[in-house]
């Protein structure tokens, strides 16, 4: 599932070829995704002109001039791809059309922005703009890592008392929007702290410590274009290329990269989901 990094290079990708720019045709090959579309999405954002691209936890959203907000999720497999942007960001003209593109939006400057998702764990959904944040897959998450309101005080507040691993209190999306398993495991790593330790067992320091490195682990993913795994692709077709940098995960066995460190990467399960860790530099 690709986690905030991918989502921000996504929405990244494709703004220079949709914000503010108008939706001239919009087809929907299909009824549904993840759950059925809205009624009538193709009309209701044809001719719609996307005043904003924004993004909130792992979800895109694209204001438009009708009032309404188009939200996107990628799922598992979902991608987002442009082709024959006039303005120069990207190469390729239009692709043949393949089986699993099951939304195309063609805008006015000549792009061609198409949604392709081969397990069809995507979804779409038409909002009204002034009720986004009470929409149910965004009412209950937590403030963004990367913003103003994630900051050392309220980390420390939310895990104080926490009878669960920090790693799985830091993929509750209540607490934090956005983190999912790799980043998690990463900035643990960084932290020094082990996955299965108790959140209320932290101290306020280390607690406090791990705001900037989680913000330091998403900034080096974002500049690094994501993680590319097995679907993710960026808006222009390119791998991202963060994988090469993990500490830890993926790294079951390997010699953990600490100088000094005569440790392996281990492994365990955490709530059907792999931590890596080194049992040396986290405690």
């Amino acid at each position: 599932m690709p986690e905030l990094p991918e989502v921000e290079t996504v929405r990244r990708g494709l703004q220079p070829a949709m914000e503010g720019a108008t939706i001239t045709r919009a087809q929907v090959n299909r009824p549904d995704l993840r759950w059925p579309f809205p009624e009538r999405m193709a009309e209701r954002l044809t001719g719609a002109k996307v005043t904003q691209l924004r993004r909130r936890s792992k979800y895109v959203l694209a204001d438009l001039d009708t009032n309404e907000t188009l939200l996107i999720h990628l799922g598992m497999s979902g991608r987002m791809t442009v082709s024959g942007d006039p303005l120069g960001q990207f190469t390729h003209t239009h692709p043949k059309a393949e089986k699993h593109d099951h939304v195309v939006f063609d805008m006015h400057n000549g792009a061609r922005i198409t949604f392709n998702d081969p397990r069809r764990f995507g979804a779409m959904d038409l909002l009204p703009s002034n009720s986004t944040e009470t929409h149910p897959l965004i009412a209950k998450l937590g403030p963004e890592p990367l913003g103003n309101d994630f900051h050392e005080s309220y980390l420390a507040a939310r895990l104080a008392g926490k009878n669960t691993p920090i790693k799985s209190a830091l993929l509750d999306q209540r607490i934090v929007a956005g983190l999912g398993n790799i980043y998690v495991c990463e900035a643990l790593f960084r932290a020094g702290i082990a996955p299965k330790r108790k959140a209320a067992a932290l101290s306020q320091a280390r607690a406090h410590s791990l705001v900037p490195i989680i913000r330091d682990v998403l900034q080096e993913a974002i500049e690094a274009g994501g993680s590319s795994l097995r679907d993710f692709r960026q808006a222009d077709g390119e791998l991202g290329y963060f994988q090469h940098s993990f500490d830890v995960y993926g790294r079951e066995g390997e010699p953990c990269k600490t100088p000094d460190c005569t440790s392996k990467i281990g492994r365990i399960t955490q709530s059907g989901r792999s931590s890596f860790y080194c049992p040396q530099c986290q405690r």
